[in-house]
């Protein structure tokens, strides 16, 4: 007689961990280890899962609580602050976090079916009064408002715009920003190179035509240092910096 095992389908393996510590009651912080892992090897023995990639997922964490096993019967390990390095703690860490997200999504699913469980009237109102406008009395709105007064506001009005005006600054010419494009300027210095191949450092920079143009330029020439392309030497201090191309022709 065949026995037919019944398995929980779990979303990942912090899943399945996280299953087994609420069923044997445990404290997240203080993980028996061994009991964990055992019940957790037992779980993907049962599992018939075609897909490699889920399965793969499940065993690294096997692989992981194997090695937290073998971490546990070692002497502990002190880290520099003299206090001694709990093996589970990156694992437990991992757990509550993804616990948090967990019971957030159950919020977020309650929410959603509540939502759906919502419903709204249109609003309706009569043609007569959508369409009704309240009559304005000019006589009312302008009070004792004249034409003398009205020009009078009007001039303390400008007066206002006048006096926030700078008289220095109001004076200054409008300043526009440079824009470099990083590319143009790497294919230039590249292209600079190949035709000369051995140069100075100060005759490139020479033929910039701002400060903005320095700037990208150095940030270039530094990059291609990072990436081997150039070599850059200077024989003396205050020198000019000779560079090298190491470029293919």
């Amino acid at each position: 007689m065949s026995l037919t095992v019944k398995l929980q389908v779990f979303e990942g393996p912090l899943d399945l961990l996280l299953h087994l510590i609420e069923k044997n009651k445990v404290d997240i912080y203080d993980i028996p280890i061994v009991l964990i892992t055992d019940q957790y090897l037992e779980y993907i023995r049962k599992m018939k899962e075609e897909d490699l990639n889920v399965m793969s997922e499940f065993l690294v964490m096997a692989a992981t609580l194997l090695d937290i096993k073998c971490r546990m019967l070692l002497p502990k390990e002190i880290n520099e602050e003299g206090e001694e390095e709990d093996p589970r703690a990156e694992l437990v860490e991992k757990l509550i976090e993804y616990k948090l997200y967990k019971y957030m999504s159950y919020e977020l699913k309650d929410m959603h079916m509540d939502a759906g469980r919502t419903l709204f009237k249109k609003p309706t109102m009569p043609k007569e009064i959508e369409e009704y406008e309240q009559p304005i009395d000019y006589q009312q709105l302008i009070g004792d408002m004249d034409l003398a007064r009205l020009n009078q506001i009007f001039k303390s009005m400008m007066k206002r715009q006048i006096d926030k005006v700078d008289p220095i600054r109001s004076k200054f010419g409008k300043i526009e920003k440079d824009v470099i494009s990083l590319e143009d300027k790497t294919a230039y210095v590249e292209a600079y190179i190949r035709c000369h191949r051995k140069f100075g450092f100060r005759d490139l920079l020479e033929k910039q035509k701002s400060k903005m143009d320095i700037v990208v330029t150095f940030l270039v020439i530094l990059e291609m240092m990072k990436l081997g392309q150039i070599m850059i030497v200077q024989e003396e201090l205050f020198d000019d910096i000779m560079i090298t191309s190491r470029m293919a022709a």
